[in-house]
């Protein structure tokens, strides 16, 4: 389920079609995320005393499923720009993800087979000893 909230700004039907078309984009490499809870803020910030540009924050975060807490947030002074660099980061950090877990469970199964290789290797020479 993806939820987008706009914050400090009114809803704009173009910059919800740009932010669901980065997470569809999201969920056509990683499909684990449809399934997920996935928030997606968009916030401007400006300042009523200094002139100056408004900048644009946006930030996701994962709250359920595989991918579960992971965040990233990126600000620019264009909201566009600010997405597509999300989006960029994101590919990226759920990439890594997928590696450090594939990574794990290959070290795992190394271990198991080692330690059945050892405990083979034990019976042999137990058996050669009788």
């Amino acid at each position: 389920m993806f939820k987008v909230i706009f914050k400090n700004f009114d809803k704009s039907e173009f910059a919800l079609e740009s932010a669901q078309q980065r997470l569809v984009a999201l969920v056509e490499k990683f499909p684990d995320l449809e399934s997920s809870q996935v928030r997606l803020t968009m916030a401007i910030e400006n300042s009523a005393t200094q002139a100056g540009p408004d900048l644009f924050r946006v930030k996701i975060y994962i709250s359920s499923g595989r991918y579960s807490g992971v965040t990233v947030e990126k600000a620019d002074s264009n909201l566009f720009a600010a997405l597509a660099e999300l989006g960029d980061h994101m590919l990226e950090k759920l990439n890594r993800y997928g590696d450090k877990s594939r990574i794990k469970s290959r070290s795992h199964a190394r271990r198991l087979k080692r330690k059945r290789l050892d405990q083979f290797a034990d019976l042999q020479s137990h058996s050669e000893g009788e």
